[in-house]
């Protein structure tokens, strides 16, 4: 197993089809920026209008096969071994360039149209195989740092082959001809390095293939919406496609009609956005703590949103002529601003993307899974001819690029409330890892004793109000919290501890009809496979002592036998979520960032799962700071 993300790139069960995703990535935008500054600059009147309408048409054009066809290639991509599959698909893309290279021969923009339309055919049936296979090849824990890995990968691609099809186009009169070179090149050894992907079986080879678009079409979003988080998780995914898009389509006009750029500013501008969305995906497995930390999608659209519409204040104005190189554009101050706005908001989007494509590759089932990513790709083919269908409405209206840019922004804000309103786990996750992230600097020892499928139980000291926020935020699988009652209504932790379906509990003298509901929840929470924590002690300590653990723990485990956690909590006792010197939350906090313990043993078998035995246990984990 890696150790970090990184490793990953040494390991052949992942560096070749990384290499593979990510030249299929160059290629399709060495070809794609090349097509568009052609048309801004070459083919087209100039006009702002007809330039907009020509390049929201291709980004249409690009996507309509992620619309028409996904369903067809995500059965393909659960019926035969994907390896095999990727390697066809890297033939068909060196087909399509030979016919790119007669495109620009002609300078026919119908006929370079043509070779769009078959180059988004080509990644519809790459798409569910890119992501179907990760699960296959990657253990669960290593699911963020993969996915994060295939994003930078994706987006450096991006990046460079903006910049190459943007700096070879511009070349007099060899430019489209120094472009097919590099296109046909780079199929020639993506074919290449798909031969060294690792074999992996077919996870459905029983499967008949349904070749009526539009019945498994609507077959595919069945499986889909069979898990209501993993659907409105690719609902959250195509908007951000849909969002992406409609910036994306945006730059090359904003860069000539507003910024005054000649093509060199168009790729740097779209080099920034690239490369903030390489950064923003690798730095979210570090923010996540190698786990599925959906609670950094709430921050990734909160960044989207601020600077997108920044970018529209920093600079909004239309009818500039383009007349800036790159390096006269960089010598005014105010346009970093632009440049800036542009990085973040790509840097926000792979916080906001990753953790989504990894819940789902770890919510669904594996052998859905291909089928779900293929109905993820037609929702974003769907919002994506949304999104050019708004921009090419608006520019008929007089609206201003500038001005699509901000409306862009606003409605993001508005769908991403909706969806945390629909999934406030999200929201829960947010705040469960604010606080967490703000507060304390966590020391985790033995994470991975934490079975990652089947039920057990976790137990653990009971030292603030703060402990089951700080395991929720430390584990990587759900957990369902049994609490005091009163806790579990406190201010503002009550919504977090409803969100993550926590189970209030009294004692039996207090309520013992609640107390027996939660036995019969916390059962039937173990019989679906889950995991549950409880805190045996039944309170906070108030002298930073561990309590005796009662007899809760034996009865749970005697109606479902499970395997139990021991986990110790050091560190929190005198924090202002403790009850040291009086009640707890009394006074104004006294320190942040503060550092803590947190250690997991290696799960006890039921049978010898005691109180007493998990007492002396947790003691001994603690060690002598409570």
């Amino acid at each position: 197993m890696s150790g970090s993300q990184f490793q990953l790139l040494k390991q052949k069960r992942f560096s070749p089809f990384f290499i593979t995703q990510a030249l299929g990535a160059f290629n399709d935008n060495v070809y794609k920026n090349a097509l568009f500054i052609l048309f801004a600059y070459q083919l087209s009147s100039g006009a702002a209008e007809d330039v907009g309408l020509l390049i929201n048409l291709s980004a249409i054009i690009f996507i309509l096969p992620f619309f028409l066809f996904s369903a067809t290639s995500g059965q393909l991509a659960e019926k035969y071994p994907k390896f095999l599959a990727i390697r066809r698909i890297k033939l068909l893309e060196i087909g399509i360039m030979l016919l790119a290279c007669v495109g620009f021969y002609l300078q026919s923009i119908p006929f370079l149209l043509l070779i769009l339309f078959l180059m988004g055919l080509q990644s519809t049936l790459f798409g569910p195989i890119k992501y179907g296979i990760l699960p296959q090849y990657l253990q669960e824990k290593e699911l963020v740092g993969g996915n994060a890995l295939i994003e930078m990968g994706t987006f450096l691609a991006i990046l460079i082959g903006t910049i190459v099809g943007g700096n070879l186009i511009a070349i007099d009169n060899f430019g489209p001809a120094i472009v097919c070179i590099v296109i046909v090149a780079i199929a020639i050894t993506g074919y290449l390095s798909a031969r060294r992907i690792p074999s992996a079986e077919a996870v459905a080879p029983q499967l008949t293939i349904n070749w009526n678009p539009v019945t498994e079409t609507w077959r595919t979003f069945s499986f889909m919406t069979k898990n209501r988080t993993v659907f409105l998780s690719v609902l959250g995914i195509s908007w951000f496609w849909f969002f992406g898009a409609t910036i994306l389509a945006q730059i090359p006009t904003y860069a000539k009609h507003t910024l005054g750029g000649e093509e060199s500013v168009t790729t740097l501008l779209l080099t920034f956005f690239s490369l903030g969305i390489g950064i923003g995906s690798l730095i979210c497995e570090r923010l996540s703590g190698r786990k599925v930390e959906i609670g950094l999608v709430p921050l990734g659209a909160f960044g989207m949103t601020l600077f997108s519409i920044d970018l529209f204040f920093a600079n909004h104005a239309t009818g500039a002529l383009p007349e800036l190189s790159a390096s006269e554009f960089l010598q005014h101050w105010s346009n970093w601003r632009v440049l800036i706005d542009a990085s973040l908001i790509g840097a926000f989007g792979g916080l906001f993307i990753v953790p989504l494509y990894a819940l789902i590759q770890q919510r669904c089932d594996r052998q859905y899974l291909s089928r779900v990513i293929a109905g993820n790709n037609i929702l974003n083919a769907f919002f994506m001819v949304l999104s050019g269908t708004m921009a090419m409405i608006l520019i008929s209206f007089n609206v201003t690029v500038p001005e699509i840019i901000l409306i862009t922004g606003v409605l993001n804000v508005i769908v991403a409330i909706y969806i945390f309103t629909l999934v406030p786990e999200f929201i829960m996750r947010f705040l469960v890892w604010i606080m967490v992230n703000t507060l304390y600097r966590i020391k985790l020892k033995g994470l991975d004793k934490i079975p990652e499928e089947g039920a057990c139980v976790l137990v653990c000291n009971h030292v603030s109000f703060m402990d089951a926020l700080i395991i929720a935020g430390c584990c990587r699988r759900p957990v369902r919290f049994v609490m005091d009652h009163r806790i579990f209504k406190t201010p503002i932790l009550s919504f977090i501890f409803r969100t993550a379906k926590a189970i209030p509990i009294a004692s039996a003298k207090e309520n013992p009809e609640l107390m027996n509901q939660a036995f019969d929840k916390v059962a039937e929470y173990l019989e679906e496979g889950e995991v549950v924590c409880i805190f045996p002690e039944g309170k906070i300590t108030s002298t930073g002592d561990m309590l005796p653990f009662r007899g809760g723990i034996d009865k749970i485990i005697q109606r479902t036998p499970v395997p139990v956690v021991p986990m110790a909590l050091s560190g929190l006792w005198g924090s202002f979520f403790s009850r040291k010197d009086g009640p707890a939350m009394g006074t104004i906090p006294r320190r942040f960032w503060s550092k803590i313990r947190f250690t997991i043993a290696e799960p006890v078998p039921a049978d010898k799962a005691t109180s007493n035995y998990l007492f002396n246990k947790v003691f001994e984990l603690r060690g002598q700071t409570p």
